[in-house]
């Protein structure tokens, strides 16, 4: 079942970034249940380290969200509602809204995870965007 109908962008506004980034974020959640949700720093490819969202599984696996900015090229995490009553409930999917604004992480009783995103594909696809979505397992988490 899904809760949120895929969304379609204009071609000179995404160039498929934006709907693989919720497809990798789909394949690291749905099935488990998440622990914890919470701002952190990831590292970026480049030897730094950015601002991220850092969601735990029940089974240990961390998954970073990262923002990325190249030059006028962006995505960044807003802000984040957890909704803990769900918590207990297996996330069945992800989906959007609002243009990829708004991305829902859900189970079959609601949203588990809000998430309010601002992105940006600057000169159309010169520059890169989208999450840097990194899962590290269990035995690479600790």
């Amino acid at each position: 079942m899904t809760m949120y109908p895929e969304e379609t962008l204009d071609k000179y506004d995404d160039d498929g970034t934006m709907p693989a980034n919720v497809d990798t974020l789909r394949e690291a959640v749905v099935g488990r249940r998440i622990v914890s949700a919470e701002r952190g720093t990831a590292a970026t490819w480049w030897g730094g380290a950015t601002d991220a969202l850092i969601i735990t599984l029940d089974d240990g696996t961390r998954v970073e969200l990262a923002n990325s900015y190249d030059c006028c090229a962006n995505t960044e995490l807003k802000n984040f509602l957890l909704h803990p009553e769900k918590i207990d409930h297996i996330i069945t999917g992800v989906g959007t809204t609002d243009g990829y604004n708004t991305w829902h992480i859900y189970a079959d009783m609601g949203d588990v995870l809000e998430m309010s995103v601002g992105w940006s594909c600057g000169n159309p696809f010169y520059y890169g965007y989208g999450f840097e979505i990194t899962v590290k397992e269990l035995e690479a988490a600790a």
